[in-house]
């Protein structure tokens, strides 16, 4: 992971590159509905804020922030593609969509994890706050949330 490169989406075809990674792997691997994927967040401008990882010109994993409450970001779609996930790009990737949520005043991170993905954001700090799993399109999931 030598090369890797964060970039902040600020164009209609990095958009689409980010929203190519999350069908892949979203909707082709964990067969979540498209229409359930693709929302009204996925589009240029300040409601939210998308990053990509690129590796040797290929673009790997993606992610992106909203905003939950005024002093809480919302980390969401963090994808990586399958032939890379065991290279620490969603580390990366979730180090760096805290940081940028460091910039813009934010406080708190949360996040809706995979309950198989749990374990990998307790490592980076993150705490379980929902009492109990919950269905998000068909995948149980926990809420979790790190102080900034």
């Amino acid at each position: 992971m030598m090369a890797a490169e964060i970039i902040s989406v600020t164009t209609e075809e990095q958009l689409q590159e980010a929203i190519s990674i999350r069908t892949k792997v979203f909707v082709e691997e964990q067969k979540v509905p498209l229409d359930l994927e693709i929302d009204h967040y996925d589009k240029l401008g300040d409601t939210a804020h998308h990053l990509l990882i690129c590796e040797h010109g290929e673009m790997v994993a993606t992610g992106r922030l909203t905003y939950y409450e005024e002093d809480t970001a919302k980390m969401q779609r963090i994808a990586v593609l399958k032939e890379h996930r065991a290279a620490g790009y969603g580390r990366v990737l979730l180090l760096a969509l805290e940081e940028r949520a460091r910039e813009l005043g934010l406080r708190y991170s949360l996040l809706d994890a995979q309950c198989q993905a749990e374990r990998f954001y307790e490592k980076l700090g993150y705490e379980t706050i929902s009492d109990e799993p919950f269905d998000d399109a068909g995948i149980p999931h926990v809420r979790m949330r790190k102080k900034l």
